[in-house]
């Protein structure tokens, strides 16, 4: 049930969040329709927990499950379309920090992924790191947002709880693709980003934040906005020598623009 546009927070996680899903996704893509496969999909998530579950550790799916059977290396046409009309929203969906600082025209999160793409593809060699898995990691780091959006520390979410929903959303996307090779490898991209847990993730963890402080000095560049907070939020968090050298080089020309 909807109530002034929001879900009822009675409902069940999973309804709750599948719900949110299809009001977001509906608003968003107006001239989608999903597939048979994808409409029950949605319909199972809305009446069942366990079909969107977080304990979930595989985008993998079950033949059967409602959804196109998992493959080894192909993906099917109809659930690539399918896939990737749910990832328009992050074309269409500006990123919040520069919402909320009323920056005109703000960047979407796609833009955001884009030049983080970019950045890894220009970086120089690092030894023990994979330059082309950080370019796949970073074109995939924030894909969850597509059904949760940009959810900021402003929001008064925990990072638990604000993993947790982009975990779920992670799983219905992996599901939505079909499952199989394409889809554990984005599942696993992204958790090795979230868990921070190679030199990659972290690689492209600095790259987020100076992505970020690079788009806040072009703003306050071209509208002449103070966005200090976000070189604030980002001081002392580099984990990479090249991370560092890059935002010390932003903030330089910072300084000397004054």
């Amino acid at each position: 049930m909807l109530s002034g546009g929001r879900v009822i927070a009675s409902l069940p996680d999973a309804a709750f969040l599948s719900l949110s899903l299809l009001v977001r996704f509906k608003s968003l893509t107006p001239h989608y329709s999903p597939s048979p496969s994808t409409s029950f999909t949605l319909y199972r998530m809305a009446t069942t927990r366990d079909s969107f579950s977080s304990s979930s550790s595989s985008c993998s799916v079950p033949a059967g499950d409602g959804v196109n059977p998992p493959s080894t290396g192909v993906t099917d046409p109809s659930s690539a379309i399918d896939f990737l009309s749910l990832c328009h929203c992050l074309k269409t969906t500006k990123r919040t920090g520069w919402v909320r600082k009323e920056i005109k025209d703000p960047e979407s999160i796609a833009d955001h992924m884009y030049r983080m793409g970019l950045m890894a593809l220009i970086a120089s060699d690092i030894p023990g790191v994979d330059r082309n898995k950080c370019i796949k990691m970073a074109i995939v780091h924030d894909i969850a947002e597509a059904i949760v959006g940009d959810i900021t520390p402003s929001d008064g979410i925990s990072k638990a709880e604000k993993s947790q929903r982009e975990r779920e959303a992670l799983d219905h996307m992996c599901k939505l693709l079909g499952g199989g090779s394409r889809a554990q490898e984005i599942g696993e991209l992204w958790s090795e980003y979230e868990e921070n847990s190679s030199p990659e993730a972290k690689v492209v963890k600095d790259l987020d934040k100076v992505e970020m402080i690079l788009q806040a000095l072009e703003y306050e560049n071209e509208q002449g906005k103070d966005l200090e907070e976000f070189f604030q939020s980002t001081s002392g968090k580099f984990q990479t020598e090249m991370g560092k050298a890059w935002a010390l080089e932003i903030t330089s020309r910072r300084i000397k623009q004054g």
